[in-house]
């Protein structure tokens, strides 16, 4: 494939080139150079531009085949999963539907309405039907589009919690590190301001010491949460401006140096059956399959060899050289699991020098 690729851009590249000669030669106005496209030039790009739409076609209907089976589409793992992938497929399918009419009509007509010597063109100045057409309708389409993405914006953005017992969690983002804090047995987060960072007495983030919200706060490296309880993030970052991305629970979030922002949702699939699903058990085996092939180069950069499907907590801001390793484990278990979890870790007060 990457010889095939390789190939098309050089054969392109090179069209390209030739034609701007051509261009140029063209518009070298004051030379003897009279050339004048004849109607057998005329009719071999007519020609070309049928073939070139039957190779966009070809290439579209090959690529969906292929690739077209879209499978995270059906492996979302959080409440309002399913209301982004229904918006992203409805864009996917309009789009698709407008660019196989839009380059049929422009490549049919660039053929049959190609240069002949002695036919002169026919156009209008104007049309108000046609610019009404082409106004309205994509004007329906688009505020159709525009407002059920609002209507989803705001429901995923304002979650109702309150008869729920939503589960705090701070993610802390530096270059190229994320830690994650819990509210603890109170739920409430305690204060925290990167100039309170005392490496000395082990203050990695920043916690205020002395407010007593803070006291039974939990740092950890590995961010654990119960399936099906509602989880309000808030999030902070250290150095530069970061990205917090969660893509099986169709979550992003930006974090600023200087506040705090936030985003919910309830995490419905754990990770033991997100790993039973046929899609991800197919996408590991793929994977562990190349890694098998290549597996010197695998333990040459100190990796496992076999690879284990798990959530992921990454970084979707370019934040520097390290940017594509940011990222932190998530485990989503039962209740039971998660408070049993929850028991062996130690609290901020406790884990200060």
């Amino acid at each position: 494939m990457t010889v095939l690729l390789t190939l098309s851009i050089v054969i392109f590249v090179t069209i390209a080139i030739w034609q701007m000669v051509k261009i140029f030669d063209l518009s070298q106005v004051g030379t003897n150079n009279n050339q004048i496209a004849t109607d057998k030039d005329n009719k071999v790009n007519g020609y070309l531009m049928m073939a070139f739409l039957v190779f966009i076609y070809a290439i579209t209907i090959y690529s969906v085949v292929k690739w077209g089976d879209l499978p995270l589409l059906s492996n979302s793992a959080s409440e309002h999963g399913p209301t982004i992938d229904k918006l992203l497929i409805v864009s996917l399918i309009i789009i698709f539907i407008v660019q196989t009419v839009t380059q049929f009509l422009l490549h049919y007509f660039a053929y049959k309405y190609r240069g002949e010597k002695g036919k002169k063109a026919l156009f209008y100045a104007d049309n108000n039907t046609l610019e009404a057409v082409w106004t309205i309708i994509p004007v329906i389409v688009l505020a159709g589009l525009i407002i059920s993405g609002l209507f989803a914006w705001t429901n995923i953005m304002n979650p109702d919690f309150e008869d729920e017992d939503p589960l705090i969690v701070e993610l802390y983002a530096q270059q190229f590190n994320w830690k994650a804090r819990y509210a603890g047995a109170d739920n409430v987060l305690g204060e925290a301001n990167v100039r309170l960072i005392n490496i000395d007495r082990a203050n990695i983030l920043g916690v205020d010491e002395n407010d007593p919200y803070a006291q039974d706060d939990v740092i950890v490296s590995e961010l654990h949460l119960p399936v099906n309880r509602p989880v309000i993030f808030k999030m902070r970052s250290q150095d530069v401006l970061h990205s917090a991305y969660m893509p099986h629970f169709r979550a992003q979030m930006n974090c600023v140096p200087g506040m705090v922002t936030q985003f919910a949702f309830t995490p419905t699939v754990t990770t033991q059956e997100m790993r039973e699903n046929p899609d991800i058990q197919d996408k590991v085996a793929r994977i562990n399959q190349i890694r098998l092939d290549n597996q010197q180069d695998v333990l040459d950069r100190g990796q496992e060899l076999r690879y284990d499907f798990d959530y992921l907590l990454l970084c979707n801001k370019i934040c520097g050289k390290s940017h594509y390793n940011m990222q932190m484990k998530i485990i989503v278990e039962t209740q039971d699991e998660f408070d049993e979890w929850m028991a062996q870790q130690t609290v901020f007060e406790n884990s200060l020098n």
